[in-house]
């Protein structure tokens, strides 16, 4: 199981040129991207989307890519010799018709930017995409392992908190039988002190206790609880994407502490079912993280 929380960085580099990617993805719904590059690099963004789809398959990716590139393999200095020898002519005419001297030099022409200047190497597209997805791969790796130790913690938290809602669950499962024991006691005895030595209906007793043993009937919830709490163990194992299936099951999980609790009329489950609830929400948060 992996953590949607995660960090990787990655370089390649050839013929003094250098690409290092970073990634960086927290959690969210489906998967959704963005990438910072260089301008000039758009030709190559679909091809490392797909790398980075194919790893990740859920949380929001921001990928951020620099370029570098040694100088002296950069550029190369150039010059512009036609527009050099129409520089030359220009001020030779111009001396000549203003009488001003005419001291055109080489450094004169060197300092003109049009005239003389770096020139940018051509670089290939093929060689820079592969240096990017190389750099991309690299990134992918350390954000994989990262994800990985993350998803060590969470199974880890996550069982824990299951173990609690299976304890809690197993004391509301022993405390249950006795929920209708303890009303028709409390039924006999509030009509006794009523009533006093008159005797009750037992006829009309035994169909009040029969119908709040049928409204606070729990059975069914605890035993449908302890098989999400069972499937969850099973999804903690797989090494599949299960971040959707574990937000299913928290839900299920919710819905029959809340049902046990709304149909038990019982102190000691009301207090077992807040200590459900509070670990199963805790379960919520963790695998809202979780790929």
């Amino acid at each position: 199981m992996r953590s949607m929380t995660g960090y990787g960085k990655g370089q390649a580099c050839a013929d003094g040129r250098t690409v290092t990617v970073e990634i960086k993805t927290v959690n969210h719904k489906f998967f959704d991207w963005s990438m910072k590059m260089p301008k000039g690099f758009l030709f190559v963004e679909d091809d490392v989307k797909k790398a980075v789809a194919a790893v990740v398959n859920r949380g929001h990716v921001d990928l951020f890519l620099t370029y570098e590139q040694e100088t002296a393999k950069a550029a190369d200095f150039a010059a512009d010799e036609e527009l050099a020898e129409k520089f030359v002519a220009a001020a030779r005419r111009l001396s000549e018709k203003t009488g001003v001297p005419f001291d055109v030099t080489a450094c004169t022409l060197v300092k003109n930017p049009d005239i003389f200047g770096l020139k940018t190497a051509d670089v290939d597209d093929e060689q820079l995409r592969s240096l990017v997805l190389q750099a991309t791969d690299g990134a992918l790796t350390e954000l994989v392992a990262m994800r990985e130790r993350e998803g060590v913690s969470q199974v880890a938290d996550i069982t824990e908190k299951l173990d609690s809602v299976r304890a809690s669950l197993d004391a509301v499962a022993s405390f249950a039988p006795s929920v209708v024991s303890d009303y028709r006691a409390k039924l006999n005895a509030r009509i006794s002190e009523v009533l006093g030595k008159d005797v009750a209906d037992p006829n009309r007793i035994a169909a009040e206790v029969a119908l709040f043993a049928d409204k606070c009937a729990i059975d069914e919830e605890i035993t449908r609880l302890g098989a999400h709490i069972e499937t969850m163990r099973s999804y903690l194992a797989l090494s599949e994407p299960v971040g959707r299936k574990l937000d299913f099951l928290v839900q299920e999980m919710n819905r029959e502490a809340n049902t046990i609790g709304s149909k038990a009329n019982d102190l000691r489950i009301t207090e077992k079912v807040l200590a459900m609830k509070n670990d199963i929400e805790k379960i919520r948060e963790q695998s809202q993280n979780v790929e």
